[in-house]
C-alpha cells in the first residue's frame, strides 16, 4: 500500500514546500488538482520536482478531454525529466452539469468527451516517443514529417509511457475497460452512489478478468482509494485497512472541506507532518 496527499489549494511555492514535508514524513506521492482557470498544475509539480528526490508527483486529476493531448504530453514529459521519472498522470472526463466548470465553453456532452479521452489516451504513447507518427481520429490527427524542426520534446524517463491512472465508472463496461487497459483505476460509481470497499473489490475482480483477456496481469497495476484521515487520529489506519483488503494499492488523503489558503496551508502542514495512515 502506498500513500499520497492532495494539496487542496495553493500555488507553486506551496507545492515546492509541502512536497518536501511529504517526502520527509514518509508519504509516497504528492498531488495537485488541475483547474480550468487557476494555478497551473504542471508548474506546481515542476516546482515540487526541484525540491524533492523520491516522492511521486501527479495530478488528481487532469480533465484530459478538455486538453490538447500534445500539450499534455509535453508538460508531462518536461516534469518527468525534471523529476527523473517520478510523474503519475491521472485523467478523467471532467466535471459535467456544473456551470462553474464550463465558464468558457459549452459541454459537448459525455459521449464526445469520452471520444476525446480515448483518442488522447491512444495518442499519448506516440507523443512520448521522439519519433514521427501518423494518427487519424474523429477529433485529432497527426501527420508528422520525417524530421521535426524544432524537435519534439524529449521522451519522458518512464517508458513505454508515464503511468496513467484513469477514472472508471463501476459497473459501466466501456468506462471500466478504459481504466483496465491503462496503469491504474480511479474508482467512481455510475449514478453517483457512494463507493464502498465491497464495490471496489467487485471492480478490481472485473479489471483483473479484463486484463487477463488482453494478455495483461495485475502486476504494477494501481487501484486508488481516496478519503480523509485526521492528523490527530491514532486509529487513522482503520479507515484505510478495508480499502486495502478490497484491493486498493494506493490511499490518497484529500480534504476538500476548504479552499481558503489561510486554512488549507496550516492544515496540510499538520497532516503531512503526522505521516501517512499506514496499516503496516
Amino acid at each position: 500500500m502506498k500513500y499520497g496527499f492532495v494539496m487542496a489549494y495553493g500555488d507553486a511555492r506551496d507545492a515546492a514546500e509541502l512536497a518536501v514535508l511529504a517526502e520527509a514524513h514518509g508519504w509516497d506521492g504528492f498531488f495537485v488538482w488541475e483547474s480550468i482557470w487557476g494555478m497551473d498544475a504542471w508548474v506546481m509539480l515542476g516546482a515540487a520536482a526541484m525540491t524533492t528526490e523520491r516522492i511521486r508527483l501527479g495530478t488528481m486529476l487532469t480533465p484530459l478531454p478538455r486538453r490538447k493531448p500534445w500539450d499534455v504530453a509535453g508538460q508531462v514529459s518536461t516534469v518527468d525529466n525534471l523529476s527523473n521519472g517520478r510523474v503519475i498522470l491521472s485523467v478523467g472526463l471532467g466535471v459535467t452539469g456544473d456551470q462553474r466548470f464550463w465558464l468558457f465553453e459549452d459541454d459537448p456532452g459525455r459521449k464526445v468527451r469520452a471520444e476525446l479521452m480515448d483518442e488522447s489516451l491512444a495518442m499519448l504513447p506516440h507523443l512520448w516517443r521522439d519519433e514521427p507518427f501518423d494518427f487519424t481520429g474523429k477529433h485529432f490527427r497527426a501527420t508528422m514529417p520525417a524530421e521535426l524542426t524544432p524537435p519534439a520534446p524529449p521522451p519522458p524517463v518512464q517508458q513505454p509511457r508515464v503511468p496513467t491512472w484513469v477514472v472508471g465508472g463501476w459497473p459501466a463496461p466501456k468506462s471500466m475497460r478504459r481504466a483496465a487497459l491503462q496503469d491504474g483505476w480511479l474508482p467512481n460509481v455510475v449514478g453517483g452512489a457512494e463507493l464502498t470497499p465491497e464495490l471496489l473489490a467487485q471492480g478490481v475482480e472485473w479489471i483483473a478478468t479484463e486484463r487477463r483477456a488482453h494478455g495483461l496481469t495485475m502486476d504494477n497495476y494501481d487501484v486508488v482509494a481516496e478519503g480523509t484521515t485526521r492528523a490527530d487520529d491514532p486509529k487513522a489506519a482503520d479507515t484505510v485497512r478495508p480499502w486495502s483488503d478490497a484491493g486498493a494499492t494506493w490511499w490518497i488523503d484529500a480534504d476538500w472541506s476548504s479552499l481558503d489558503h489561510a486554512v488549507t496551508r496550516p492544515a496540510a502542514e499538520q497532516r503531512l507532518k503526522a505521516g501517512p495512515p499506514r496499516i503496516d
